[in-house]
């Protein structure tokens, strides 16, 4: 019905077009004395308004279309983009509109035609698109802007936090630890998650390769238990960088603009972040760090399971992985044998003990 009513609008709007094009053609017909047919200022405006009626009305099923096409966009867009986003935008809006009044009224009174009106056209483009970007982007500097967010979350009924925010990666949502660290309550929230990353998630749960489609759909299931399962705050952030392809840059640059540290598993980003000075919580560190400690001479027992690098070399793993080489294991390979540390590597990668048995006495 709406449809119907606005595709009649959109013809009487044709028809009004059409006579107000006769209205301009008659006088012109009239100074250069052309008479076709009696009574022609009338015939004339009658043809113009149905041939213009008539053009409307068959173009208006496809104006209708993209109009309503374009207003979706349009929500959509508006959607997605933040409150404050929004509100910040506007007043940068007006307050450019009101400069390019300002800035034009110099160029409105010198009446040189349409160069007037095209440079005050151009005018208002330029400063309303500069006052909504200027706006938007930088708003979060303003020292207020913190008052602000306070004030609208006391309005939710909001837990004020005060804590850094916690940028995840779509390696630690993937890897899955995140959630028994939340659990144990040594990570504070908020968790922000961006949207570019739950997009890469969705790429990777949709791929064509069992693993990769199993390893995304395990980092959709992890996302969904921190948010359902935990009390930590947990934030979804649509704002994206356009200009950056690369998914680790836009994490960190998000990063600086959130004044949040990132949370990772990825050795290459952790060394990118602290290049850049951006905060990085890495997972693997964290793992490292709460390992048992071993100190040189302390025996233990160990499997040794396969041939090491160099000759003679045996390897085995504790049960937290730590990774084991034992000089002259190699003919102990499928053994338990004790084995006494001789020394400790400490990388950013893991852990490594190197150890020599001790006894030749098997321990089964």
């Amino acid at each position: 019905m709406l449809r119907r009513v606005v595709r009649f609008i959109l013809t009487l709007v044709g028809v009004i077009v059409g006579a107000a094009l006769a209205w301009m053609t008659v006088p012109i017909l009239a100074e250069r004395n052309i008479v076709l047919i009696e009574y022609q200022d009338i015939i004339i405006t009658i043809l113009f308004a149905i041939i213009s009626g008539l053009l409307f009305f068959v173009l208006s099923k496809k104006l209708i279309h993209y109009t309503v096409e374009f207003i979706r966009l349009i929500e959509q867009k508006l959607q997605e983009m933040p409150a404050n986003d929004i509100l910040f935008g506007v007043s940068g809006l007006i307050i450019g509109l009101l400069i390019s009044y300002l800035v034009t009224y110099p160029i409105r009174q010198l009446n040189i035609g349409w160069l007037s009106l095209l440079l005050t056209t151009l005018f208002y483009l330029f400063f309303s698109y500069l006052g909504i970007s200027i706006a938007t982007k930088r708003w979060k500097e303003l020292e207020w802007s913190e008052l602000l967010k306070r004030v609208q979350r006391e309005r939710h009924g909001q837990q004020i936090v005060t804590s850094r925010p916690k940028i995840l990666d779509t390696s630690v949502i993937i890897d899955g630890r995140i959630f028994d660290i939340c659990k144990t309550g040594f990570v504070e929230g908020p968790l922000v998650i961006p949207a570019f990353i739950l997009e890469e998630l969705r790429h990777i749960a949709d791929s064509s390769d069992t693993l990769k489609r199993n390893r995304g759909r395990r980092g959709l299931d992890i996302l969904n238990k921190i948010q359902k399962e935990l009390d930590i705050p947990v934030q979804i952030c649509e704002k994206d960088f356009e200009d950056i392809q690369e998914v680790d840059s836009k994490l960190l640059k998000l990063g600086q603009e959130l004044n949040g540290a990132v949370l990772t598993n990825d050795y290459n980003l952790n060394k990118i972040a602290e290049f850049q000075g951006v905060p990085v919580l890495n997972i693997n560190e964290l793992a490292n760090a709460v390992k048992p400690v071993v100190l040189p001479g302390e025996e233990m027992p160990v499997q040794v399971i396969k041939d090491g690098k160099e000759t003679g070399q045996g390897i085995g793993y504790l049960d937290d992985g730590t990774m084991i080489v034992v000089d002259g294991g190699k003919k102990h390979v499928g053994e338990t044998i004790d084995v006494l540390v001789t020394s400790v590597l400490q990388t950013a990668a893991g852990r490594m003990i190197f150890a020599k048995p001790k006894a030749m006495d098997k321990v089964v």
